[in-house]
């Protein structure tokens, strides 16, 4: 019998994965959706023949109605599936000003991080594809947030691993069906409050209605392609950064020669070391940093997270904002 072109699609690409990093333990986060669905059962069915043991792991955000009874109907489908283990855990979320999404992303990495510690997993699989990357550099775009927004969602990092990027939602859903897999599709992700919502839903329809179909393709298409340059400079600002850094914020001769490309990302990583959350710290603030510091500005800058940066002679320095 031949393999339905979908699931073949979707087991070549977490085959590729599996080949590439030669795991011994893989968990894979699974929401119950399609995505994660058809990723869980072909990383247990490529994971036979390689004597991968396979934990699935979902995460009640409780956010909905009847959250817990969805969680453990997606515990009892991962086990139906074959994983050797399944995890099901509940979070608090709070959105704390960083808005909702956010603080439920965050809140279910650290929960994906504490199953990796506790069962030695090698490897976090999760199931974003082409167009949750498309949707996520459409958003970059409209948030003005640069290259690195626009760069997308990286494939790897940690132990994340995203081997669906290439692999479109609907090509997922076929392939659970094609394998009489029951997915859920989540109110949220429905749900015009949300931006990747209406993205999805409205905005990206009209694209390809106007521009021609392919947009989607052509969106991930740019993320990958600027991937590799975001990367260096990022690598480049590391360096730069561990040579600028003092105690409490940059030494700025350290910085004096440094290509502004540089320089705006050493006054990130140091904004963020000072506790503004990555989430909210945009590129205004960035660019409030960088004029501060070339003495284009006097003053102070403050900087989301309730946090402050001074420039004192050659020091720019980072500390609580004063509630005074």
């Amino acid at each position: 019998m031949t393999l339905p072109p979908a699931v073949a699609a979707v087991r070549v690409a977490v085959r590729g994965c599996l080949v590439r990093e030669s795991p011994d333990v893989v968990a894979v986060a699974c929401s119950g959706g399609a995505d994660s669905l058809a990723l869980l059962a072909a990383t247990v069915f490529e994971a036979r023949s390689r004597d991968v043991r396979v934990i699935g792991v979902t995460v009640d955000h409780g956010l909905q109605p009847e959250s817990a009874d969805h969680a453990a109907h997606v515990v009892a489908q991962m086990a139906a599936l074959g994983v050797h283990e399944t995890v099901g855990a509940r979070v608090d979320v709070e959105a704390s000003g960083r808005g909702i999404e956010a603080a439920a992303r965050e809140a279910r990495y650290a929960v994906l991080d504490q199953v990796a510690d506790h069962f030695s997993v090698d490897l976090v699989l999760v199931g974003h594809t082409l167009d949750d990357q498309a949707e996520t550099v459409l958003l970059g775009l409209t948030r003005g947030s640069g290259g690195r927004s626009i760069a997308g969602m990286r494939p790897a990092f940690d132990r994340i691993r995203r081997p669906l990027l290439g692999i479109t939602r609907e090509q997922t859903e076929q392939a659970c069906r094609d394998e009489d897999i029951e997915f859920w599709r989540d109110p949220h992700n429905l749900d015009p409050r949300f931006a990747r919502a209406r993205v999805r839903h409205t905005v990206l329809p009209v694209l390809e209605t106007e521009l021609g179909p392919g947009v989607a393709q052509t969106l991930a298409r740019t993320a990958e392609t600027l991937r590799p340059d975001m990367e260096l400079l990022d690598d480049l600002a590391d360096l730069a950064y561990l040579a600028a850094r003092v105690d409490d914020g940059l030494d700025l001769d350290r910085l004096d020669d440094e290509h502004v490309a540089i320089r705006t990302r050493v006054l990130r990583l140091a904004a963020l070391a000072a506790g503004s959350p990555a989430s909210e710290l945009f590129h205004v603030h960035v660019r409030a940093l960088l004029a501060l510091g070339d003495g284009h500005v006097r003053g102070e800058v403050q900087l989301p997270g309730r946090v402050t940066a001074v420039r004192e002679a050659r020091r720019l320095r980072f500390g609580p904002t004063s509630t005074g």
